[in-house]
């Protein structure tokens, strides 16, 4: 596989663990799963990876523009909703990070057709870092360990607030 096609693989390879991933969760139910939690880091890393690569070697993509955001919100959003119905995250996590994806949806089904693409600001990198990095300690610790929530709100906190970045970003462009 030529180097060039690496950013767009690994965002494939992401995609296929999604249900992997899923299994694993689902086996392990209320119980911490460290299996899980290794595919899920594994999708966190390949997550940045891909991005760095596609930027690095200058090999962006429609495709990759497209699949990468899909496969961390899917990854995400899958643990996100096994972590509630396990009883491991509460249900304000559940419909902030979903109510977050379905902006992030509208959002681009309304801007792309107008030419509008909004590039990831730093804020909102790092937010799915320490979103990534919670939801990995949540899956792999046991209930009484309070601190992974804490640092998922943080995350939460970033990323609701890389959302008004990027609406007032979005406003500027609509009004070119």
């Amino acid at each position: 596989m030529p180097l060039a096609q690496l950013p767009n693989a690994l965002t494939v390879a992401r995609l296929a663990l999604i249900p992997v991933f899923v299994v694993l969760m689902v086996r392990a139910g209320h119980r911490p799963s460290w299996p899980a939690g290794v595919v899920f880091g594994i999708a966190g890393i390949t997550d940045q990876v891909d991005g760095f690569l596609a930027r690095r070697l200058r090999v962006e993509s429609r495709f990759g523009k497209l699949a990468d955001p899909l496969a961390d919100r899917l990854m995400i959003d899958a643990a996100v909703i096994l972590l509630f119905a396990y009883d491991r995250l509460p249900w304000a996590g559940l419909v902030v990070i979903l109510g977050r994806d379905v902006v992030l949806l509208v959002g681009s089904a309304f801007l792309a057709p107008r030419g509008v693409e909004i590039d990831v600001n730093l804020l909102g990198k790092a937010a799915t870092w320490v979103l990534y990095a919670a939801v990995f300690f949540r899956i792999v610790t046991h209930e009484p360990t309070d601190w992974p929530l804490d640092l998922f709100w943080a995350g939460l906190g970033l990323a609701l607030l890389a959302g008004v970045f990027y609406i007032v970003t979005a406003r500027g462009e609509l009004r070119r």
